[in-house]
């Protein structure tokens, strides 16, 4: 069975058809869909992405979000060793704008040998296991 994590951008890419990555973005997840692959959301991707579809697509966007979250993927609770690992990752790039968001996401998919699902440089810049279809 795959596996992926899911960063923000890829809701975010996913409601917004104004977005670059939009068509893309529908695309990849026709494809999850179609290999039954299994989609994680660690619980801070969540939130951030619900608060960013919040503010700049509006409330039903950010149902949307969190409908088919409830109903279609895996979430992923970081624990308190998870956080302070990805603390030490962000500072390991001081040159970088890597957020704690995008650095737990990064320990949660070492964690679990699971690629993200991204379109974020960061995570390249982190060497991190990115899915690219």
């Amino acid at each position: 069975m795959s596996r992926v994590v899911a960063d923000t951008g890829i809701f975010y890419a996913l409601l917004d058809n104004k977005d670059s990555y939009h068509q893309r973005s529908q695309s990849e997840m026709q494809k999850i869909v179609n290999t039954n692959t299994t989609i994680y959301v660690p619980f801070p991707v969540f939130l951030e992405t619900y608060s960013l579809l919040l503010y700049r697509l509006g409330f039903l966007a950010a149902k949307e979000f969190t409908e088919y979250c409830l109903d279609c993927v895996e979430f992923l609770n970081p624990t308190a060793e998870d956080y302070l690992q990805a603390k030490e990752r962000v500072m390991q790039y001081p040159d970088q704008t890597i957020t704690l968001v995008d650095a737990t996401t990064a320990v949660l998919s070492a964690k679990m040998n699971i690629p993200i699902w991204t379109y974020d440089y960061h995570f390249d810049v982190m060497g991190s296991l990115v899915w690219r279809d």
